[in-house]
């Protein structure tokens, strides 16, 4: 954890109350940090459904190999989690020390090694010495408590500033549920299918089927549609669990994904899912601001994404940010670049409030005063129109500053 809070932090954490059903322990392995946590083992005293989006990186880490071979069984009863190293691009030494933590966490759940889930972040080529924290899963398996949501937060941080936690409820028929989710990442941020390692917990009783659904739906407008620097990581996970517990306070049976019983419970899990994608880029590496890019009168929705992600992943746009310079012309530029159909003469751009193009030209009552004040904020509105057709699409972003530069160079060091 940096020794400077980002100034996008939350000005306080959310009061995360126990979730029935699953415990948590963290340690201090010394893997790569002094000082601080750096494994979390969650426990589940029964198995609870599973559902998981993982990244479609070509060069993916060994835990998500490990957990997409898991996922099939849809159930978990330990996650095992470590900070400090991604156990990514390590061969054969990677898939040994999956296995021996794997191991180590069944025998102290007393489980399958199938019921078991493993996710890692930090260097990537480093082998891993899975025998600094294997040692301490049973104990931790013993001392886990229900109420440890912001201290196993901590515990997975990377370059994080702080941790990122987020809760809500909601009714299924009636029956009041709780969710529960943690999350870690501030650089290597583009997420595609997950985003770093990011767990939700419920207790709702839902089948691991309905829940992958969810899931699947949920990432779509929230933790894909966020970008700190376009680099789409290893080692992206995202897991969601129901541990089932309010089954016992009457909660009806769920049929399927499309069960009307869910609505409130989709509402308020996607609502999460958001909250904690914002934490991450509010966290990105050096950022001093938050940039909301809605992309609107594209062709169609997935167009409207694509220029969104276009001009949110410009770096020269990002600069001009965190310079403070609306110099809208970078817009311009990235929505020309993103390969969707654009028509320059019908092209509008707002920062904030303030049109500042309009018919693909400057705004005919431009204020330079105007559109620089906007650039002043901490959190920073651009929405550009296309003129083409109805596709409409946000994506979040942060600025580029000297800080991430600093931070990356020598991040291995």
């Amino acid at each position: 954890m940096s020794a400077t809070v980002s100034p996008l932090a939350p000005k306080s954490y959310a009061d995360m109350p126990p979730v029935r059903g699953v415990r948590m322990a963290t340690a201090a392995a010394g893997i790569k940090y002094k000082g601080r946590t750096d494994v979390l083992m969650m426990v589940f005293d029964s198995p609870a459904a599973a559902a998981g989006v993982f990244t479609t990186s070509k060069c993916p880490s060994a835990p998500v190999d490990f957990c997409k071979e898991n996922l099939s069984g849809g159930k978990a009863r330990a996650v095992v989690v470590n900070s400090g190293n991604a156990n990514a691009f390590t061969g054969r030494k990677g898939r040994e020390a999956t296995a021996m933590t794997a191991a180590a966490a069944a025998k102290a759940v007393g489980c399958a090694g199938g019921e078991v889930f493993l996710a890692s972040t930090g260097v990537i080529g480093e082998p891993l010495d899975a025998t600094k924290f294997s040692g301490v899963l049973d104990e931790l398996a013993v001392s886990a408590k229900e109420d440890f949501w912001l201290e196993a937060a901590k515990a997975i941080m990377t370059t994080d500033t702080y941790p990122k936690v987020a809760t809500r409820t909601a009714r299924i028929g009636g029956v009041p549920v709780r969710i529960n989710g943690i999350a870690k990442g501030a650089g290597m941020i583009a997420p595609d299918m997950a985003t770093m390692l990011s767990f939700v917990v419920t207790d709702a009783d839902i089948p691991a089927a309905v829940l992958q659904t969810l899931l699947s739906e949920g990432v779509g407008p929230t933790f894909n549609s966020v970008t700190v620097d376009s680099d789409t990581s290893t080692s992206d996970t995202l897991m969601l669990f129901a541990t089932g517990a309010a089954a016992a306070d009457g909660q009806p049976a769920i049929t399927g994904a499309a069960d009307a019983a869910l609505a409130e419970f989709r509402a308020a899990l996607n609502d999460l899912l958001k909250d904690l994608a914002l934490q991450v880029v509010r966290d990105g590496e050096g950022a001093r601001k938050m940039v909301a890019v809605t992309v609107e009168g594209a062709e169609n929705d997935a167009a409207a994404k694509r220029i969104a992600l276009s001009i949110a992943n410009s770096p020269l746009v990002k600069t001009a940010v965190a310079g403070e310079d609306a110099n809208w012309g970078r817009v311009v530029m990235a929505v020309g670049k993103s390969g969707e159909m654009a028509d320059r003469d019908r092209l509008a751009i707002w920062f904030g409030d303030v049109r500042v193009a309009v018919d693909g030209e400057r705004d005919p009552n431009y204020s330079e005063q105007a559109a620089s004040a906007v650039m002043k904020e901490q959190d920073i509105a651009v929405r550009v129109d296309i003129g083409l057709g109805s596709g409409r699409a946000t994506v979040w972003t942060c600025d580029l500053t000297k800080e991430y530069v600093e931070i990356n160079g020598d991040y291995r060091s």
